[in-house]
Order: C-alpha cells, then sequence, then structure tokens
C-alpha cells in the first residue's frame, strides 16, 4: 500500500476552486466610488465629528421578529446586514470618535 502525498492530489478540478478574492458584483462595482469617497473622508471640525457620531448609530438597529398570536411571522434582519455601506460608516463614525478624544481632547 503507497502513502498519499499531497502532490498527488489532483486540486485543479473544478470542484476546488483557487483561494482568492470573490468575483466583484455589479453593486460592489458601482459602490467602489462611494465606498473609497466614505474611507477617505477626514474628520476636521468638531462640529462635524458630532454630527456624524449622532447620525450613524453605534450598533446596528432594528432586528425584529413580527409575532402575532404567538406565532413568528416575519423576521426583520439587522440593519447592517442589508446596508453595503455598513463597514465604511462604521468606520466613519469611529474616526469621528477618536478625533473628538484624540485632538479635541473630549471625554465619550
Amino acid at each position: 500500500m503507497s502513502e498519499l502525498n499531497m502532490s498527488d492530489l489532483n486540486l485543479a478540478s473544478p470542484f476546488h476552486a483557487p483561494l482568492g478574492a470573490p468575483n466583484p458584483t455589479f453593486l460592489d462595482t458601482i459602490l467602489k466610488p462611494v465606498r473609497n469617497w466614505l474611507d477617505g473622508v477626514e474628520i476636521a471640525d468638531r462640529d462635524t465629528a458630532h454630527l456624524l457620531c449622532k447620525l450613524i448609530p453605534a450598533q446596528c438597529p432594528f432586528e425584529r421578529d413580527i409575532v402575532v398570536l404567538g406565532h413568528k411571522l416575519a423576521h426583520i434582519p439587522p440593519m447592517c446586514k442589508i446596508n453595503p455601506l455598513y463597514e465604511q460608516l462604521v468606520g466613519l463614525r469611529f474616526r469621528s470618535l477618536c478625533y473628538l478624544v484624540d485632538v479635541c481632547g473630549e471625554n465619550l
């Protein structure tokens, strides 16, 4: 009986996709400039930082189960799962908080 080596395996089959980034979807292609713009926004004003911290929620809002007479009729997922710009918005809020603490010296 021979030993099985990793080099003997044929990993080029269609069932073994190569590792890497998935192909971008149409939505990803359209939203890329907006994502880049949001990632590039620099906070340089205390009032702007406060406004962004108020407008962007600290956690995913609005996850709910709709229950009638003890039976679950529907589930509304958290908005962060639906929003394609959620990561950029949370990053913008984080940069605003960092600006307020580091530059303005506020305690939050």
